[in-house]
């Protein structure tokens, strides 16, 4: 839950920077998904805490997953004003240009050094500081890639990472630079 939630804030950050109903759609989806996962881990721990006649494990695991479904809820307010039309107040339109964090967007071209690799062998986290977080291909989004992923010519990458690593990694999409 806690993953799906920290992924859900930065997509959904992702829609409003690219005014993207697609990815705000998928944030919404990923609530349920949370909200589910809420609902079973709620009677999971009330059934071990009786089962064990002991309710302090099973509150703390509550109030945690209590906590992590109120991320998952913020983020669909993100996603919401994409998905609503809303104009972003320019105080949070604002903060996101101070940040230090950058959210980006780039097509992988013939001819990378990034295509037919996994992310995992490409080391970008590490080596670029720009960290996938999700992959376009055609129709279908691969949220939360995992290093087993490979990156195809024609996949849109959306990464994170500090202002200083998005000219890098756009040039290592389009096969400008030929180094990580």
């Amino acid at each position: 839950m806690k993953n799906i939630s920290e992924l859900m804030v930065d997509l959904a950050y992702s829609a409003l920077i690219f005014n993207n109903k697609e990815i705000a759609e998928e944030v919404k989806y990923l609530e349920e998904k949370i909200d589910e996962t809420y609902y079973k881990l709620q009677e999971a721990a009330i059934e071990r805490a009786i089962e064990e006649e002991n309710s302090a494990p099973a509150l703390i695991l509550i109030r945690l997953a209590t906590s992590i479904e109120a991320i998952s809820d913020s983020a669909v307010e993100i996603a919401n004003v994409v998905l609503r039309d809303i104009e972003p107040h320019p105080v949070l339109l604002e903060s996101i240009k101070e940040s230090d964090i950058s959210i980006t967007r780039a097509r992988v071209r013939e001819g990378s050094i990034l295509v037919n690799k996994t992310l995992g062998e490409l080391n970008l986290a590490s080596e670029t500081g720009m960290w996938v977080i999700a992959i376009k291909r055609g129709n279908h989004w691969i949220f939360g890639p995992t290093e087993n992923t490979m990156i195809k010519v024609g996949d849109i990458l959306l990464a994170k990472g500090p202002i200083e690593g998005v000219n890098h990694f756009h040039n290592l999409c389009s096969g400008k630079d030929k180094k990580i």
